[in-house]
């Protein structure tokens, strides 16, 4: 048998990796414990059994909720702490930004603290000088680059944290939260840095509750829970699972794999809960296929089997990556029901236009109280409806969503005196 020479080597490996901390009740227990057989007053286990594999070019995305371990299972990558059992198999080198600021000096000056930095990754004196100005260009914070960090904002910091962590191209990049720091235009900016050291690659472990900034970067994402993998998986099945553990963990959650071969992910108390989805035009004819911009009506059966105080009915839609495109729901539009009663049945028809561009969708829908589900989540249902969307009437337009737009132009009268360029004097010069 011959291997496949084309793949991608594997980069991180973490096999059978667990995290404990051990309290002796005291230093001097702790202490002689390195000798004699001294009993933990306790252990406690942050992580459990932790297998994670990532290639080169790859990008994974990390969530869980606070203190799922996720900080942690970070720092054991970079080196700062050690596994308890277990081992972590690194084999390159590693950027890491884990906390804002981390390891910067205060009174030293960014610059200064882009070089220290840059030396504690290894990087020797010539190499720090040469990348000194792309640093300071690409962070972008002028004459504050020469002034001492304790002057900067927390954007300013991240800013120059960014520009040092991607300056020397890695073969790992860790970003712990870093990406919701700053302005727009700086969180585009990195991206596309992002996106272009991925494509020489670069392996990419992003740590965020950016749900887009996830979907858009990802080929997997990983989810901790109480300190094991819950699920390590396609993005957007991941997300919808997520979705709905993050909500009360009494509600059972389920996943189910469709004809098309998607995962439904289902989840709530069941207090309320949707029996019939259809999807149809308006004069009343079903519809899995729509024209861009024809006018659509969502009907949702609903069946109430306790005594609520308030009832919310909301929908999203997402495109085949799991983006969400457009989401609202009866808070939203003053139209709550309230003291519903048990037994009762509930259409909810909701209108919409098909502002989107070509291609597939699918919708999700919610039943809970308040303005969101994470308080009282009767039922959450992912790809409860597929839909395709065609353009047969508009003007080809790329994207995914349809702006209908009006263009005019006005030719001016008076001429530009401008001559055209001389070739032959170009090619003398």
């Amino acid at each position: 048998m011959t291997s496949d020479v084309s793949a991608p080597p594997m980069l991180l490996n973490i096999c059978n990796m667990s995290k404990s901390y051990k309290d002796y009740g005291s230093e001097l227990r702790r202490v002689a414990s390195w000798l004699l057989p001294v009993p933990m007053k306790q252990e406690t286990t942050i992580l459990h059994d932790i297998n994670i594999q990532l290639k080169s070019g790859e990008a994974v995305g990390l969530v869980g909720e606070n203190g799922a371990g996720k900080s942690t299972l970070l720092k054991l990558i970079v080196g700062t702490l050690k596994p308890s059992t277990g081992s972590i198999q690194v084999n390159g080198s590693i950027s890491a930004i884990l906390e804002l600021g981390m390891g910067f000096n205060n009174d030293l000056t960014g610059r200064q603290n882009a070089a220290h930095s840059a030396a504690l990754m290894g990087h020797t004196p010539d190499q720090i000088r040469a990348a000194l100005p792309d640093i300071e260009a690409f962070a972008e914070i002028g004459d504050y680059f020469d002034q001492p960090m304790r002057l900067y904002s927390s954007g300013m910091q991240m800013r120059v944290a960014f520009a040092v962590a991607t300056a020397f191209r890695p073969d790992l990049l860790i970003i712990d939260e870093a990406l919701s720091v700053g302005d727009a235009y700086f969180q585009h900016k990195s991206f596309n840095r992002i996106r272009d050291i991925q494509a020489q690659g670069t392996a990419l472990l992003i740590v965020s509750h950016d749900k887009e900034a996830i979907l858009r970067l990802c080929d997997r994402v990983v989810l901790l829970d109480g300190g094991t993998v819950l699920q390590d998986g396609v993005p957007s099945t991941v997300m919808d699972y997520y979705n709905a553990v993050i909500t009360d963990r009494d509600s059972p959650v389920t996943v189910s794999e469709l004809p098309s071969g998607e995962k439904q992910t289902s989840s709530g108390n069941g207090a309320a809960q949707v029996t019939s989805v259809k999807l149809q035009q308006l004069d009343g004819k079903s519809a899995h296929t729509l024209y861009v911009g024809q006018r659509a009506i969502l009907t949702v059966d609903i069946s109430v089997f306790e005594d609520l105080p308030e009832l919310v009915v909301g929908y999203s839609i997402k495109d085949r990556l799991g983006h969400t495109l457009f989401g609202t729901n009866t808070f939203h539009t003053k139209q709550m029901l309230t003291e519903v009663k048990k037994g009762q049945t509930i259409q909810a028809c909701l209108a919409f236009d098909v502002n989107l561009g070509a291609g597939n969708y699918n919708l999700s829908l919610a039943l809970h109280s308040a303005d969101t589900h994470l308080e009282h989540n009767y039922h959450w249902l992912d790809y409860a409806l597929i839909f395709e969307v065609v353009n047969i009437e508009h003007p080809h337009f790329i994207g995914t969503n349809f702006l209908n737009t009006a263009i005019t132009q006005h030719v001016c009268s008076e001429q530009i005196n401008a001559k055209p360029l001389d070739k032959e004097k170009l090619e003398h010069d």
